[in-house]
């Protein structure tokens, strides 16, 4: 073959190839950005169907919260007889028995407002079993009594962790 020929199929072929590089590059590009839009659409998708599944998961948790706040939960919950330690127990219980029916609401909510909602339980707990063991309280009515005054003198841990949960619903609804 002569050095024409070579030249002449080069000059063919060299515009052919960039071309066709070209064209490669360019489908190539469409069909990575059409995959991203399907995936950001369908991501898109699957928040629009879980937003009602997240709010729903917080209003049961607000719902939980308003339940153990001590004020309504002593209204709620009478004592059985005079005995402090039986009425402890029996507060606990419900409180034990709504978190429990709440359990897998965690799945829905952020870790740190499950975090704040389970600090609230415990703290609830912890301050009916402080008050119990007060050597002041000597039954059930002076539990009640006592916790509803000390209701007075502190933030209830309920509505710390009600005001957190409202902010978070906030910034998920945008």
């Amino acid at each position: 073959m002569s050095t024409d020929k070579i030249l002449e199929l080069a000059f063919y072929t060299l515009p052919a190839l960039i071309t066709g590089g070209v064209a490669y590059y360019l489908f190539d590009s469409y069909f990575k950005d059409q995959q991203h839009t399907r995936r950001w659409l369908a991501q898109k998708e699957n928040q629009k169907q879980a937003l009602p599944l997240r709010l729903q998961a917080y209003e049961r948790m607000a719902l939980f919260l308003e339940r153990i706040n001590p004020a309504k939960l002593l209204i709620r919950v009478a004592p059985l007889n005079d005995d402090k330690v039986a009425y402890q127990n029996l507060l606990i219980h419900h409180i034990e028995q709504e978190f429990e029916h709440n359990l897998t609401q965690q799945i829905y909510i952020t870790d740190e407002c499950w975090t704040m909602i389970m600090t609230a339980k415990n703290t609830i707990i912890q301050n009916i079993r402080k008050t119990t063991a007060d050597t002041s309280v000597t039954d059930a009515d002076k539990l009640r009594e006592k916790i509803l005054s000390n209701l007075l003198q502190d933030e209830v841990a309920t509505n710390v962790a009600l005001a957190f949960m409202k902010s978070e619903v906030s910034e998920v609804l945008g």
